[in-house]
């Protein structure tokens, strides 16, 4: 006589699946990310080196750096931002399609650096929303990779209604987005 196999609790029929909808689109996002690297002084020049063969920025699934705001999710601004510029990198913010994630590379995007005067300005956060910090002035090819992994890690696992909570829009309204 056969044994008979009872479906575990919680087992809906055919409509049961191994994972959520969230997940499943997290992990593809995560291995897709399109940087826009947004570069003004010595920083640039360290991505350049991670994305050259020795680090290889595209084992990470970012091989394909975006200079169109349309067609890229992850802004990676990367050296010092003159207040002059300010509206530009904003403009760049807003130009990009939703999901979109911000990483400030190196010290003088994150927080103006040793450049503490009246025409730097003292760090992106001042005018577009940042998801991960990543310090050095300039920092090494491998701290640049840390951060884009730490941008995966946030890709993974946010929610796909996240971008429409009452939190993130409060959040975008402080920054004046809409």
């Amino acid at each position: 006589m056969a044994n008979i196999v009872h479906p575990p609790a919680g087992f809906d029929g055919p409509g049961f699946f191994a994972t959520s909808l969230d997940k499943a689109v997290g992990l593809a996002r995560k291995h897709s990310v399109w940087p826009l690297p947004f570069a003004t002084s010595c920083c640039g020049i360290e991505f350049m080196a991670t994305m050259g063969s020795h680090y290889d920025i595209a084992r990470f699934g970012a091989e394909r750096p975006s200079f169109s705001p349309r067609q890229a999710d992850l802004l990676m601004v990367m050296g010092t931002i003159a207040k002059k510029m300010g509206p530009i990198v904003r403009q760049v913010y807003e130009q990009m399609a939703e999901p979109k994630w911000v990483m400030a590379v190196g010290a003088c995007a994150s927080s103006g650096g040793i450049f503490d005067t009246y025409s730097v300005l003292q760090g992106i956060d001042k005018i577009i929303p940042v998801d991960v910090y990543v310090p050095g002035c300039p920092p090494r090819p491998e701290q640049i990779l840390d951060g884009l992994m730490k941008i995966q890690e946030l890709v993974e696992n946010e929610p796909l209604n996240r971008r429409n909570t009452p939190e993130y829009k409060q959040l975008l309204a402080s920054y004046g987005i809409e």
